[in-house]
């Protein structure tokens, strides 16, 4: 077996239709299985999706849901492949990549992982796909203007997205939503680190891919349609948001130091209030643009961001 496509599935079952009809019917050159692990949705319609539509993929049903890196860890329990590739349900393949990905994983011992450029759904491109290690500057300091403005900046990471060529490119960190790695790789890196339920599991993985002596390779030329965030989606607003920041936290905490930690959370409290400033002075004007809503939305989840950041709002369910 060349390849083990791993999906960890949660609710998500409407885009884990089009993301296994996109496989089978894309996939070529390469051998492989499809591995799905549904981390206890609440009903059953992802089990009826693979026994009636797809019944040669693997099915994991899970009692308890254990996150994307505890999924991702029992998929890969159950796999068989030289090449791993974890993928979100809520992802569509529209040409052969794959085979091309495991045809760069496989050039040469020095490269471990490999990414490609994932589009949302209106064929934009989604930054997210390349990036590098979390800090407080380019935490704190991160909007779509400032990227914008300075998108070379090595504070982002994403230099690689910018660049017109197909000649593969090092990256620091690629996207859980479709990453491949070699079988030994994953192993001698440690699995992904199941303290993180969800969100900066796979930056923590690539940290130590990079620090086991291999390069993470990023594919200009590859892309993957990424609906994106469907999953988190049903549990309400800003619920991602928090557990993003929950997540950061606990990686600055494991890799930094409670200190740390703690600047960035002070931090946070402030660019909340400077960026909560900035909007509230933009409502005058709510009613002479179309961004009314968006700015609606800027606030609302900034407000949800310091009263977390302050220690108020504990969970990101409140």
């Amino acid at each position: 077996m060349n390849l083990s496509i791993i999906i960890v599935n949660w609710n998500s079952t409407d885009y884990l239709r089009p993301c296994l009809a996109s496989i089978y019917k894309e996939t070529r050159g390469v051998t492989f299985e499809v591995i799905v692990v549904d981390n206890a949705s609440s009903d059953v319609s992802c089990r009826d999706l693979i026994e009636s539509e797809y019944p040669a993929a693997q099915l994991l049903m899970s009692r308890v849901n254990l996150g994307f890196a505890g999924g991702s860890n029992a998929g890969y329990e159950l796999s068989s492949g030289e090449v791993l590739l974890f993928l979100n349900p809520d992802t569509e393949i529209k040409a052969n990549v794959f085979s091309r990905m495991v045809q760069e994983l496989n050039s040469g011992d020095e490269i471990g992982a490999v990414g490609v450029r994932l589009l949302n759904t209106d064929g934009s491109l989604q930054s997210s796909c390349v990036q590098t290690y979390p800090t407080i500057a380019n935490q704190l300091l991160d909007s779509d203007f400032l990227r914008a403005r300075w998108p070379n900046s090595s504070l982002w990471g994403v230099k690689a997205l910018h660049e017109s060529s197909t000649t593969p490119a090092t990256v620091d960190v690629i996207s859980g939503a479709c990453l491949m790695v070699k079988r030994d790789v994953f192993q001698r890196a440690g699995k992904f680190d199941e303290r993180f339920f969800m969100y900066v599991e796979d930056l923590d993985l690539c940290r130590r891919i990079n620090g086991s002596g291999v390069r993470i390779h990023y594919l200009n030329n590859c892309e993957v349609i990424h609906h994106g965030g469907k999953s988190s989606a049903v549990r309400g607003a800003y619920f991602a948001n928090l557990r993003q920041q929950e997540a950061i936290v606990k990686y600055f905490i494991l890799t930094r130091g409670k200190w740390y930690s703690l600047f960035y959370r002070a931090g946070l409290v402030v660019t909340s209030i400077l960026r909560l400033t900035v909007i509230a002075s933009l409502i005058p004007f709510r009613g002479i643009t179309r961004r009314a809503k968006d700015w609606t939305f800027s606030f609302e989840k900034w407000s949800c961001i310091l009263w977390w950041a302050l220690g108020l709002k504990t969970q990101p369910g409140q």
